[in-house]
């Protein structure tokens, strides 16, 4: 339902990168010299997207830059160049480094020390089999190898007792092997640390004089479950050297007094010391900046139950989100369980760069392989594989003369050529606009299928939720996702393409806590002794924002994760009064049905604290980019060719409405308006895209 909301005026701007670069100067000039510009950036697959906040007008700006894969450090530092010079700034950064390491295989060596006999936790795992009945089907490797794990003879009780404590001897000889291997790395974590961490503390304080970057687990991640603990220890291990080396580099390159923090994937920002200490908690950094910014903004037009759709040049992000975003603690990365907290993201390998092909079988397939920022689709001018955006182009739903705001054009005869030269290798009767269209529906498809994952099958109903499109791509692909799964409407947010980075500039400073604590709950909260963990968790976050100095008061939210006694898995509920009602009331939604007579477990607690993001107000504004007006057009939609006009957003103004067929075009994205449908320009500047035989109240 929609909701007031008293920030219901919201600025936006789209240069070009030259205007960009003259207007933050101007800026820069005009500003006190004790306020360092605050710029969010924003990497990914493609593009950098990068946005401020003009300190003397107020508007929100954008800059998009091709991404530099070999060193993303590189376009963060043009980027941060042409917007401030050599001036101080802020700089709060959403990262994809540590997820691509995983994705590639590309972090650092890592050893690994656990309780002796349990070497080989990490390579068992749960024995499940992703695929039933391949098979060939390869396990996943380990990130650790057999030769670099280390056994220490030592033992602790589920009750936290010591049983077995390593040796001197031990300790000196366990030095030696590890120095021996020697590793990038070093991951420890022991049975029933998070009970009791004597034995971790004294085996890390004899390898602490190796001068090798330690990752503890009962400082990662003091909570049960042996192989999902080791698991999220190792991968933080694993990624220390590659972010360590990454965001020294970002730091090298900022002016003189300049700060840098990290976006987390729980959706809040961290320093980069922190970043780098626990980089396991970067790991889904620039797509939480996407589910922050897109809840914002939902918010501002008056919606607070949306699904979020970020749609970008090598995958699609989506997330649902009632009434605020949801964080767990149960996501899969590479394959590897990743238990630090995460906004509830799920990704497809589906954007503006998968690479269309036909498999074996003839048929014709979409991702998720993708052409990256090189070579870049077809269109871009150095791919020779159709993709996505080669597909849109074709189709007329991208206006090759406005793409960036008319700062770069796309290359329509080299792409027809090119797509058509590609399918008579294939051996394809396909004509250039069938396959155009073929391309674009099972992307769809792809996607259709992911929103599902986070919707229906967890028990939402997707005709409650509202789609807000963002990414490059999101808005053109956006109307008929909706369509397929009977949604009332489409949001667009101000600057689509750049809203994880708007994300990220709206972020909190935020701080994670957990414990494991098993308890049993027969009729009601021991509210007393939970107070009192709930109390040490929050010294702990009260302690370490004071040492990173951070200004404001800390908020704090406590969360129970709950299960009928006897279950294998649990449920996040808000502690308060009602937590057990309230356990009940959701277990019945996942499971369809709950047991008001059993007992219930408390297993973890968990606290979250921050301290809130003071932004300055946000002033309406707009400058339109170097294309303006309308223009005819035709775009295809179900094979037919159909009149379309293309108008520019910036021209857009509260109360107008565009109907479909049409192309609203920006600095940042495309929306395409299809036939039936419609686009309104709402209070708070996003576009509003409902179908007009179903228009939404």
């Amino acid at each position: 339902m929609p909701v007031r909301d008293v920030h219901s005026r919201v600025p936006w701007q789209a240069t070009t990168p030259s205007r960009s670069a003259r207007a933050a100067q101007r800026s820069l000039r005009a500003r006190p010299t004790d306020a360092p510009l605050r710029i969010a950036i924003d990497t990914g697959g493609t593009f950098t997207d990068c946005v401020w906040i003009d300190p003397v007008t107020g508007e929100l700006k954008a800059l998009k830059l091709f991404s530099t894969p070999k060193d993303p450090s590189q376009a963060i530092s043009d980027a941060v160049a042409q917007i401030a010079g050599s001036q101080a700034v802020i700089l709060l950064h959403g990262t994809t480094v540590g997820t691509n390491a995983l994705l590639q295989r590309k972090g650092g060596r890592v050893a690994f020390v656990t309780t002796k006999g349990f070497e080989d936790s990490i390579e068992i795992g749960r024995q499940s089999r992703p695929k039933l009945y391949d098979f060939f089907f390869d396990p996943i490797e380990p990130l650790v190898a057999r030769e670099m794990r280390f056994g220490v003879n030592e033992r602790t009780d589920k009750d936290g007792v010591l049983l077995a404590q390593p040796s001197q001897a031990e300790l000196e000889k366990l030095r030696k092997q590890v120095a021996k291997a020697p590793p990038d790395a070093i991951a420890i974590s022991f049975l029933f640390s998070f009970a009791n961490p004597a034995n971790e503390r004294t085996v890390a304080a004899a390898l602490k004089r190796l001068n090798i970057p330690l990752s503890i687990s009962h400082e990662v991640l003091p909570e049960f479950r042996e192989y999902e603990r080791a698991s999220t220890v190792v991968i933080n291990a694993y990624l220390q050297p590659v972010m360590t080396d990454y965001l020294r580099r970002i730091s090298g390159r900022l002016s003189r007094g300049s700060r840098a923090f990290v976006m987390q994937s729980s959706g809040g920002l961290t320093s980069l010391s922190t970043a780098s200490s626990e980089p396991v908690r970067t790991v889904l950094s620039g797509p939480a900046g996407g589910v922050v910014g897109a809840a914002a903004m939902a918010r501002r037009s008056g919606y607070a139950n949306i699904v979020g759709f970020d749609m970008g040049g090598t995958s699609t992000d989506v997330c649902l989100v009632e009434g605020s975003p949801t964080v767990t603690n149960e996501a899969e990365v590479a394959g590897l369980p990743v238990r630090v907290p995460m906004l509830n993201i799920h990704t497809v390998g589906a954007g503006g760069g998968s690479l269309a092909r036909f498999d074996a079988g003839g048929a014709l397939r979409v991702g998720p392989e993708s052409a990256g920022a090189v070579p870049g689709p077809i269109c871009y001018g150095k791919g020779t594989q159709p993709t996505v955006t080669d597909a849109n182009l074709l189709l007329g739903r991208l206006p090759a003369k406005r793409f960036l705001g008319g700062g770069f054009e796309l290359d329509v005869d080299r792409t027809e050529r090119l797509t058509a030269e590609w399918l008579r290798k294939q051996k394809s009767n396909l004509s250039v606009t069938r396959f155009a269209e073929g391309v674009v529906r099972i992307v769809n498809a792809n996607m259709e299928k992911a929103i599902r994952v986070v919707s229906i099958d967890k028990g939402f109903d997707t005709r409650d939720f509202s789609l807000v499109a963002f990414g490059g791509a999101g808005a053109m692909h956006a109307c008929d996702l909706a369509a397929a799964l009977e949604m009332p409407r489409v949001i667009v947010p101000v600057l689509p393409g750049a809203l994880s980075a708007l994300g990220i500039l709206m972020s909190d400073v935020v701080k994670d806590y957990s414990r494991t604590l098993l308890w049993p709950c027969v009729g009601k909260l021991p509210t007393k002794k939970l107070d009192a963990e709930f109390s040490k968790l929050e010294s702990a976050a009260r302690a370490a924002f004071k040492s990173e100095r951070w200004p404001g008061e800390i908020e704090v939210e406590r969360w129970l994760e709950m299960r009928y006694s006897g279950q294998g898995f649990e449920l996040a509920v808000r502690s308060g009064p009602r937590a057990l009602a309230q356990f009940h009331a959701d277990h019945a939604r996942r499971y369809g049905y709950s047991l008001l007579q059993n007992d219930v477990e408390i297993v973890n607690i968990r606290l979250r604290a921050w301290i809130r993001n003071a932004n300055p107000k946000l002033r309406t504004g707009g400058q339109p980019s170097k294309q303006n007006g309308e223009m005819a057009t035709q775009m295809v939609f179900g094979g037919k060719a159909l009149k379309a006009k293309i108008y520019e957003r910036s021209s857009l103004r509260k109360g107008n409405s565009v109907s479909g067929p049409a192309i609203i075009s920006e600095y940042s994205g495309t929306t395409v308006v299809p036939p039936k449908w419609q686009a309104a320009v709402d209070r708070a500047g996003s576009l509003i895209l409902t179908q007009k035989e179903k228009r939404a109240t």
